[in-house]
């Protein structure tokens, strides 16, 4: 079996090509280089939008809390991150920083780009169209790239909301932004295609995807029987991608409407996250346990020796502190300590479980506390 070429085969370029056109964006001037894996994108968008290695220089921004792979592959690659904070209200609602906060932290720390993820990880936030404007905005005043992470576009819950993309902002809403908008693909989330490591970095920038085919070239080609498996999508009709998105989203928005409302019901004190978007949910127990709580002892106590017997079999959780997701300085509280978040990425009726497992294990933990 041959390597593609670097830049990956026509047929699977075509594939990221036609599910944006069949979602209604325009693709005539968009430059894809296959990766292997989204991960394998964002290293390489790193290397691209920041300065030198080591310098500090031309940071990327990005807004807290923050998927942690972009934090890891920074330190790896020599790059600077940094951030302004959202918070989650009692409402279960996260609120994005005022325009002016942003502002002067761009200002402060003149960053290379702006990342945004509209169906967002860890938050399940769903950014509307007004919202990516006005970053946009941003981008384009201070000269800055601006940067989707697109995972789970398509998985958007809120009712009368529609499909939101990078690429539905154009020069017509904001003048200037084309040609400086990247977005991060990847087979894994709405294709359900986690183990097949096929991503891919979108731009409509050409001298960008020239020096990042270069870049890549290191890698030689991403792995070529994933790029002819996820190829197929390059010859499916826009009604057949709207119907897989469509069951998907159903599939997703059941599940995460359920624990809603489930975790809701067993302690109504709880803050959870609003069902918005993605595949995710965030817990914040502030209001429920006693001072000096650590949302890392409770995930060690889950995986260590707490237990719930459901259904005659003793059971436990696995879920994700939020402490790694907030960029925090020394000195300052970290709201992670009361988060944790929940993946749907279990079977339906093992998501189905979470309400009272989750409660019972914390009030378990907090009488031993």
């Amino acid at each position: 079996m041959r390597y593609s070429t670097t830049a990956g085969f026509t047929e699977c370029q075509d594939a990221f090509k036609n599910i944006l056109k069949c979602e209604g964006f325009d693709t005539s001037k968009l430059f894809v280089q296959v990766t292997d894996g989204g991960s394998a994108a964002m290293e390489l968008l790193l290397i691209g939008v920041c300065g030198a290695a080591g310098t500090g220089e031309k940071p990327l921004m990005m807004i807290d809390p923050a998927y942690t792979n972009y934090i890891s592959f920074a330190e790896r690659t020599g790059r600077k991150t940094v951030t302004v904070k959202r918070n989650l209200g009692e409402d279960g609602k996260y609120n994005l920083p005022e325009l002016s906060k942003i502002e002067e932290a761009i200002k402060t720390h003149n960053p290379g780009a702006l990342l945004v993820i509209p169906y967002d990880n860890p938050t399940g936030q769903y950014y509307d169209y007004e919202t990516l404007k006005e970053l946009a905005k941003l981008c384009v005043k201070y000269n800055m790239w601006m940067i989707s992470d697109e995972a789970y576009r398509e998985l958007y819950y809120v009712e009368d909301s529609k499909l939101v993309s990078i690429w539905g902002v154009t020069d017509a809403d904001v003048p200037g932004i084309e040609g400086r908008r990247i977005s991060i693909e990847t087979a894994s989330k709405v294709w359900n295609a986690c183990g097949l490591r096929i991503g891919a970095l979108i731009t409509d920038n050409a001298e960008f995807n020239n020096r990042s085919v270069a870049e890549y070239t290191a890698n030689l080609c991403a792995n070529v029987i994933g790029q002819y498996i996820f190829g197929a999508l390059a010859h499916e009709s826009k009604e057949q991608i709207a119907e897989w998105c469509k069951n998907i989203r159903e599939y997703y928005r059941e599940q995460i409407v359920n624990v809603y409302n489930g975790l809701k019901a067993q302690e109504p004190s709880l803050i959870v996250s609003s069902p918005d978007a993605s595949i995710y949910t965030v817990i914040d127990v502030r209001n429920v346990v006693k001072p000096g709580f650590d949302a890392i002892d409770f995930v060690l106590y889950c995986a260590g020796e707490g237990s719930v017997n459901i259904g005659g079999v003793e059971t436990t959780l696995l879920i994700a502190p939020m402490k790694g997701f907030y960029d925090i300085q020394a000195g300052e509280h970290n709201p992670g300590s009361t988060q944790f978040r929940i993946s749907f990425v279990e079977t339906p009726e093992n998501m189905a479980k979470i309400p009272e497992l989750f409660v019972k294990l914390l009030r378990q933990f907090e009488a031993q506390r």
